[in-house]
């Protein structure tokens, strides 16, 4: 539990932020259009790529003694940034969400649009491969810490898909967005003090 407790938090965590594809899923699951398969489809591919951060970073991090230190302090200020960005994001404030936008009805189409977002965004790589595959290589079960990722992402995948209805009202008022952008930034600034402090 040491080590899956904080893959599933930090996993949860990274993927909270709204983003085109977070976007999309919210989209989807307003209208209730292809919702399982859009959730299945992001979580699948999120399991793929921790899957790949994991497994390489531990083995790069074996063979290659300095390539793990560049990489945790890579990774803090990585988080240091992304805080900055989402603490700047509340103080602006403004950010709502429409349901109304990417209008697709076919599942082929709506799947295409969804692998599209998900495999075409460099902050996903960023994220989950080497992100998640270098706090990973501090922990001494890496399985644990990748499984925790990995069912963290499918909790908030198929959450955000099938809980969207009852969460529009809520992020109709840009208060919510502030709120869910302040706690966003705290938590990646708290992960990032804790990489540097190891």
């Amino acid at each position: 539990m040491n080590s899956f407790l904080p893959g599933f938090a930090l996993s949860l965590t990274l993927i909270l932020a709204i983003g085109a594809q977070n976007a999309f899923i919210l989209r989807q699951g307003l209208r209730r259009n292809h919702v399982f398969w859009v959730c299945l489809t992001c979580a699948v591919s999120d399991a793929v790529l921790i899957a790949a951060g994991v497994a390489g970073f531990g083995a790069l991090g074996r063979a290659v003694p300095w390539f793990e230190p560049v990489m945790r302090y890579g990774g803090a200020t990585f988080l240091i940034w992304y805080g900055v960005q989402n603490a700047i994001s509340a103080w602006r404030g403004g950010a709502v969400l429409e349901a109304e936008g990417i209008s697709t009805q076919t599942l082929r189409s709506t799947i295409l649009v969804v692998l599209a977002l998900t495999w075409l965004n460099p902050h996903v790589y960023l994220d989950t491969v080497v992100l998640l595959g270098s706090i990973s290589a501090q922990y001494d079960n890496r399985l644990a810490f990748g499984t925790g990722a990995v069912i963290g992402s499918f909790v908030f995948f198929f959450s955000l898909g099938y809980g969207a209805r009852l969460l529009s009202p809520l992020f109709s008022n840009p208060r919510s967005w502030q709120i869910l952008d302040g706690l966003i930034a705290l938590t990646m600034w708290a992960i990032a003090a804790k990489l540097l402090l190891m």
